[in-house]
């Protein structure tokens, strides 16, 4: 299928202004967060989910759901806490009773049954609830009783969650945080996107944006985005800063043979280089550079680099590791 879908100019056209016409639609909405939305659209072209880390009440849960219509998808908001089961989740099968009498099973859909679903602060809940999530985000199915069933296409997590020390959070797994495309952190606002929000806010409320694209459009963005090329100079500058995050290659700079346990899985290359095409095709270029790479690496391996307990207590964050890195190694 993949195989249709060529790099044009009416494509790449395309897809700019298309791209452009979503931040517009959700810079109605949301105030600032720019990077942030670069960020999340970017893994939506690549069929990725999304972390969003920050503290509450920067406007996580909001940009979410101005995506879902913006992009016309059908949305669902789990609300994580401590006493959520996996079957709040999942869905269960429940016993109805027919008009004939007769007793039988019937699956009833959970909230992940969406197009778009809002995981909100996916990190207060327990470590069994959180791996609830994994085939679905994985395999984009649901397995329940010997049964499978499918997602509907295109399907994606947006999960927020506080910074880790604050009270009443538990940590994610490793395999689970591994599954998220990105990372992205959202930042406090400034005193005038703090003036702007209030207004929004504590004004007369604002209709929700219309819809800019649908799913079977997404579905295509996704598919082009996959046909962009790489030169082969890109491709393995992306490979060696995978390679450099872990402590014992021969390659790995200081800073993280000291700082880091356990470096970035193969899932890290993958989207260092399906972000790179998307940022390309983004910004209206027909290959992508090195220059996507770089920007990528952030959100691409924040949430992948395990931190040793000296970064832990000197407080070195990945960011600042990932800032080495790429000072480390040469193209």
């Amino acid at each position: 299928m993949a195989e249709a879908y060529h790099i044009t100019d009416e494509a790449v056209e395309r897809i700019e202004r298309d791209i452009g016409a979503v931040k517009s639609a959700i810079a109605r909405v949301v105030v600032g967060q720019e990077e942030v939305v670069d960020g999340v659209l970017t893994a939506l072209a690549c069929g990725g989910h999304v972390l969003l880390e920050g503290v509450p009440g920067v406007g996580k849960t909001l940009l979410v759901r101005t995506l879902s219509h913006v992009l016309d998808l059908s949305f669902s908001r789990i609300q994580f806490t401590p006493d959520l089961m996996p079957a709040d989740i999942l869905g269960a099968n429940i016993l109805v009773q027919g008009e004939d009498g007769q007793r039988t099973f019937r699956f009833q859909p959970g909230p992940i049954f969406a197009q778009l679903v809002l995981a909100d602060e996916v990190n207060r809940t327990t470590p069994k609830t959180q791996a609830a999530l994994l085939e679905a985000m994985q395999e984009h199915r649901v397995t329940l009783a010997g049964r499978v069933h499918a997602l509907e296409e295109p399907f994606f997590v947006l999960a927020t969650q506080n910074p880790i020390e604050m009270e009443g959070t538990y940590p994610l797994p490793e395999a689970q945080v591994d599954r998220f495309f990105f990372k992205l952190t959202t930042p406090r606002p400034t005193f005038d996107e703090l003036r702007e929000i209030v207004d929004r806010t504590t004004g007369v409320p604002q209709p929700p944006p219309e819809p800019v694209l649908d799913a079977r459009r997404l579905l295509e963005v996704q598919h082009i985005v996959r046909a962009v090329p790489v030169p082969t100079v890109v491709k393995d500058y992306a490979l060696r800063l995978v390679m450099a995050t872990h402590p014992s290659d021969p390659t790995a700079p200081e800073p993280v043979r000291r700082y880091v346990r356990y470096g970035a899985s193969p899932r890290g290359a993958q989207a260092l280089l399906l972000a790179a095409k998307a940022r390309a095709l983004f910004s209206g270029r027909y290959n992508a550079a090195l220059e996507d790479v770089r920007w990528a690496a952030y959100p691409a391996l924040r949430h992948r680099l395990i931190p040793t307990f000296e970064a832990d207590a000197e407080g070195i964050t990945a960011d600042q590791i990932i800032a080495e890195l790429l000072a480390a190694v040469e193209v």
